[in-house]
């Protein structure tokens, strides 16, 4: 599993920090980073949920 932003949509709205704080972080100027990009399995339900919650759909996620 990997997720990735693109941060041409994202907003920073903060919806995935507020749902997976672990796996994504706003920085001081609003600007969204994933922590960790390949996300342990046992945060994988949370993930895929922050994902489909973005409000601006600019997470994406591969499964492979």
């Amino acid at each position: 599993m990997e997720v990735r932003v693109d941060p041409l949509v994202c907003e920073a709205n903060g919806v995935c920090v507020g749902l997976v704080p672990e796996v994504f972080d706003l920085d001081d100027d609003d600007e969204l980073h994933i922590a960790q990009p390949s996300p342990p399995a046992e945060l994988a339900d949370r993930v895929r949920h922050a994902v489909r919650s973005c409000p601006k759909a600019a997470l994406t996620l591969d499964e492979d």
